[in-house]
């Protein structure tokens, strides 16, 4: 199998590392080839504070994923998510030098460097710069301005920013564990890519990822990403409640958390008891199913109207900025009982759990359309359209043309001086030019 018919993904997160290896069948749709999946040593709330045992986890579910698919991986594209990742709105513009040639994608490049060269904070970095309304000459709500005249165009920006010790960190992880970084992409993107449909996008929707150490918000209106926010609380902080609540041990808890738990006390009775195992000849404890849910209800609520705040601060209560399809839940969390009627609850928006099933091919694996793995299935999306804008820029590259010399010059040097270089390809857009200049920049920082 050639390296150009799949990709890898990479979701490098708090609780599980996973990597999924994929391709497109003939109709179009994800082919799952491969799951590795290793458990998540070194990564606290999305963030790598342990270098040696992170490469080690990644190695693990690697090799896991090559053995099941008998195939070797050199590139993966790998999600960046986190407690660092924050978003803000930013607009500004640019006056074009002659009004009376329409507008190309270098003009849309040269607006977007120049949010690039924002002074943020110390420390941080411009991940992503994502264009959404178009201004020309005063006229607002222009969707696409290639193709118009203008002599001033502006735009409003949505950008996402994170610390580059951060990001340098997982790189430094995936190119020890010796695989090439493919590309680099926000895990919430992966995420809604996975598991929204256009039509949800279109009509407004708020993609709540709850992951182990985060969870993470993306919101869609217009069929474009209008807030993103990652909240440091996930679904191991409900663990370490029942953990403390019930004077239990972790790996008790999360089996507690997993088989008997529910988001939603008044569905337990009294009565309802599960007995714990004492430790070494200890007597077994006994726990009623509704304190279980009571603690669980408690820490879930808080995480659910901290997002709520994120969602209102984006001000979904306005008519324009209404979101219709509501709420979707998806990732590792999203899978205990009942969170769907308790979203609805505090939100008092429609909510449905997000799988990634709309995209894979008939006859995948159950587990793999769990919401638990939305975010690696994105990545693989994400890797694959990567590899195809490659092939469209191949075949679309015409041969640069060389200007002829007409004057002899006696040196060398002043020849090659007046032959045009080749022009380079078109970019294929702002993140992608962002992740080479990045990739670059640790290259030469190693």
């Amino acid at each position: 199998m050639e390296q150009q018919e799949y990709a890898v993904g990479l979701d490098i997160g708090t609780t599980k590392i996973v990597a999924m290896i994929g391709r497109k069948n003939e109709y179009g749709k994800l082919e799952i080839l491969g799951v590795g999946k290793s458990k998540s040593l070194g990564v606290h709330r999305g963030v790598v504070n342990n270098i040696t045992q992170t490469i080690t986890s990644i190695q693990q579910a690697v090799s896991q994923a090559e053995g099941v698919s008998g195939i070797k991986i050199n590139d993966v594209t790998v999600g960046i998510a986190g407690q660092h990742i924050r978003s803000l709105q930013h607009s500004d513009y640019i006056t074009r030098g002659d009004s009376e040639t329409v507008i190309d994608q270098e003009d849309i490049t040269k607006l977007c460097n120049q949010v690039l060269k924002l002074v943020m904070l110390p420390g941080e970095e411009i991940i992503h710069v994502l264009p959404q309304e178009y201004k020309i000459d005063g006229k607002s709500d222009v969707k696409e301005p290639i193709g118009m005249y203008g002599g001033r165009l502006e735009a409003n920006f949505h950008v996402v920013v994170g610390q580059v010790a951060s990001i340098r960190n997982i790189y430094r992880c995936v190119k020890s564990a010796n695989l090439g970084l493919k590309a680099i992409t926000l895990e919430p993107l992966a995420s809604a890519d996975a598991v929204l449909s256009q039509e949800e996008k279109e009509a407004g929707v708020a993609l709540i990822d709850i992951g182990g150490g985060t969870t993470d918000l993306a919101i869609f209106k217009d069929g474009i990403i209008r807030h993103t926010a990652v909240i440091p609380q996930g679904g191991n902080i409900i663990t370490q409640d029942i953990k403390e609540g019930c004077s239990i041990i972790e790996k008790q808890a999360e089996l507690l958390k997993t088989k008997f738990g529910s988001a939603w006390p008044g569905e337990n009775k009294e009565n309802e008891i599960v007995s714990i195992p004492g430790l070494r000849g200890r007597e077994p404890k006994e726990i009623t199913l509704k304190n279980l849910s009571k603690i669980i209800h408690a820490r879930v609520i808080e995480i659910l109207e901290t997002v709520f705040v994120e969602i209102k601060n984006y001000g979904h209560e306005e008519p324009k900025k209404q979101l219709i399809a509501g709420v979707v839940l998806t990732g590792g969390g999203s899978q205990l009982k009942h969170i769907k009627q308790l979203a609805e609850y505090v939100t008092g928006m429609p909510s449905r759990i997000g799988y990634p099933n709309e995209h894979l091919a008939g006859g995948s694996d159950t587990e793999n359309t769990s919401p638990l793995f939305a975010t690696a299935v994105g990545l693989v999306m994400k890797g694959l359209e990567a590899q195809l804008e490659e092939v469209v820029e191949e075949e679309e590259e015409v041969e640069p043309v060389v200007e002829v010399v007409e004057e002899i010059v006696e040196e060398e040097e002043e020849v090659e001086e007046e032959i045009i270089a080749p022009q380079e390809p078109k970019s294929k857009g702002i993140f992608d030019t962002w992740a080479t200049k990045f990739k670059d920049f640790l290259d030469k920082a190693e």
